[in-house]
């Protein structure tokens, strides 16, 4: 007999899951992991109304696939937060998904095993609980939005929040930003253009309606008021930086001509380091160069840093993963991380406060 059906062809299994409801329930938020989040999300949006002086800096592995290791990178980095607190706001990396161009790895929720067995439950569980652990030890954390879905699942646990190049351009990621109660940075396009991430301010600042789930996984219309924190990451693109002068310039004006504030974050890593991990810390003494000239649009920093520097392919015998080096696109060494946060703080000590006085004296 002709096979008639018309729909799921390609499917071959429909797993439950555990709603965001019962994973929340199995990881609740304590005290102290409110104040963590709530604190950092706050200060982020003082930032970039220009009531708090600091730069803010997302700083961390390009993605999680070792918890351990994040935990113990966690840790130092906190150290450093707490030194340089009255500079910097360090916020750590922490992502999940990964996007990508073919196949591969698609991050600790999607694969969490890196077998290919996607076991996305035992993701989900694995990341919350990665996150309520920092949250715990007093450390802020920025993920990618990539999926639709999990958010519902650990949004509650993020400080800010980085739409990617791949998807700034996507009406349901800036529908979806629309209603993040963090601060969103959305990227450039991947050809480097600056369109998108306009036009995804704008969208994500209105009122919105989009299908998601609610807590308990019922399929759900979510309707949001806008988000007014949201603003541009420069992480280069088409084969080009645009972190120097005449770039941030040209994004300045290219913010006020639309409307909006200019605020400028940029990614120190990706087109604007050709994907060297150590060039990262060229676009870092520059952009400290520029904001000691005057510079007063840019408020944060990216770095993608881990323990050890590189990056290293995933082999078929995991057990010859080397530990603290990233499985996705090379990172900065710990020790070049904490010697260069550490002379940025210094540089931009007297600097960085006289920024807000101007601002609120102009």
């Amino acid at each position: 007999m002709t096979d008639r059906r018309i729909e799921n062809v390609n499917v071959f299994a429909e797993e439950p899951l555990l709603t965001p409801l019962e994973l929340k329930q199995r990881y609740p938020l304590s005290e102290k992991a409110v104040e963590t989040v709530l604190q950092a999300q706050q200060s982020v949006k003082k930032i970039l109304l220009r009531k708090d002086h600091r730069l803010f800096v997302v700083v961390g592995p390009c993605s999680i696939h070792d918890v351990k290791a994040a935990r113990e990178y966690a840790v130092r980095l906190k150290d450093l937060a707490d030194e340089l607190e009255d500079t910097l706001l360090l916020i750590m990396r922490v992502y999940f998904e990964k996007p990508r161009t073919r196949i591969g790895w698609q991050g600790l929720i999607n694969d969490p095993f890196l077998d290919n067995s996607c076991q996305i439950e035992e993701g989900l569980k694995l990341a919350r609980k990665l996150l309520l652990d920092l949250a715990e030890l007093g450390l802020p954390v920025a993920g990618e939005a990539l999926d639709l879905i999990s958010p519902q699942y650990v949004q509650d646990l993020t400080s800010w929040t980085a739409i990617g190049a791949r998807t700034t351009e996507s009406q349901t990621h800036r529908k979806m930003a629309s209603g993040f109660t963090s601060p969103v940075g959305f990227k450039n396009g991947t050809d480097g253009s600056l369109d998108v991430a306009i036009n995804a301010i704008h969208a994500a600042a209105k009122s919105n309606d989009f299908l998601s789930v609610d807590p308990p996984g019922q399929v759900a219309v979510v309707r949001t008021k806008g988000n007014p924190y949201t603003h541009i990451v420069l992480r280069g693109g088409g084969g080009k930086p645009n972190f120097d002068v005449t770039a941030i310039a040209d994004c300045e004006q290219a913010l006020e001509g639309t409307g909006l504030k200019a605020n400028i974050m940029v990614d120190c890593s990706h087109a604007n380091s050709g994907k060297d991990p150590v060039r990262q810390l060229e676009v870092l003494k520059d952009i400290a160069q520029q904001i000691s000239n005057g510079n007063r649009s840019i408020v944060g920093l990216m770095l993608e840093s881990h323990l050890r520097e590189g990056s290293q392919p995933i082999p078929k015998d995991l057990t010859q993963l080397d530990y603290g080096i990233s499985i996705t696109d090379p990172c900065l060494s710990w020790a070049e991380t904490e010697k260069a946060l550490r002379a940025l703080s210094e540089n931009l000590k007297l600097i960085l406060p006289s920024r807000v006085k101007l601002k609120l004296g102009s």
